[in-house]
């Protein structure tokens, strides 16, 4: 396991799934904190995005939308930290423990498959959860992004978030054959959401035709719920609606990962 061996895991870990869980999770961490291309990516790129939203929204005219600069640089800050600190570093993970061998190595103890993909996944979900935290309070603090007016709505954007790429991350990392094409595989969805998913553009500001083909996108409910949480306008209707298309994109995403993740290397 790149300097830490299986048998370092299965020693730490005890019989109960949680503890298997926190023992694999500690170990990831280690090694996500030697693999600096991708901690720096996970951590500070997504940090310094709102500086750049807020020079975008700035020049829109947010007001005649009924929007604040609350409502687009906090939604797109947390958006970049769900592609970036989850998504793309998971895409990594998954696709290097793979090629190494760890996962095969891995099923062979007690861990249960599903336990291997969460425990691998907690590090950077932790990340990307704290990161949102950060984000949304230094938002508030230093862009006047204000306070979120229905904060249970942004909550639940977050966490639908945090599993829907969790799952997202190991389906594409199933079809990537190498460490280096996992990166290339993660760029379509990643630049997708970035300009589909109202992290630059509101959906608000976008033609009536092209915002409905672009809530369909993963990250396009996320955004919705979030900007919903902050503006407090999100309508029953809209709100069922996100919710349905991120459950149905979670769904989809852990069957994909049950049908066809890939626990050896491709050949």
């Amino acid at each position: 396991m790149s300097g830490i061996s299986t048998a370092t895991v299965a020693r730490a870990a005890t019989t109960t799934p949680v503890g298997r869980m926190r023992a694999l999770a500690r170990a990831e961490l280690t090694l996500l904190g030697r693999t600096k291309g991708t901690l720096f990516a996970a951590l500070f790129v997504p940090l310094a995005m709102p500086f750049s939203l807020r020079q975008v929204a700035d020049s829109m005219d947010l007001k005649g939308n009924g929007l604040s600069i609350g409502a687009v640089v906090v939604p797109g800050a947390i958006g970049f930290s769900l592609l970036f600190a989850v998504y793309s570093a998971l895409v990594t993970v998954f696709a290097a423990r793979r090629e190494e061998l760890v996962l095969k190595r891995l099923r062979t103890g007690e861990l249960r498959d599903p336990e291997i993909l969460a425990g691998a996944a907690l590090p950077s979900v932790a990340i990307g959860l704290t990161q949102c935290v950060v984000l949304a309070i230094a938002c508030a603090a230093l862009l006047d992004a204000g306070a979120p007016s229905a904060p249970h709505l942004a909550v639940i954007g977050v966490l639908l978030g945090l599993v829907m790429f969790g799952a997202l991350g190991a389906v594409t990392a199933s079809f990537s054959r190498s460490v280096e094409s996992a990166q290339v595989m993660a760029m379509p969805l990643t630049f997708a959401s970035m300009f589909g998913s109202g992290l630059f553009v509101p959906f608000e500001v976008m033609p009536d035709k092209l915002a409905a083909v672009c809530e369909l996108l993963p990250l396009s409910p996320v955004i919705t719920l979030v900007r919903g949480g902050w503006t407090g306008e999100l309508s029953g209707a809209e709100t069922l609606g996100a919710l349905a298309t991120a459950v149905a994109w979670t769904v989809v995403s852990v069957f994909a990962v049950r049908r066809w993740f890939r626990w050896e290397p491709r050949r």
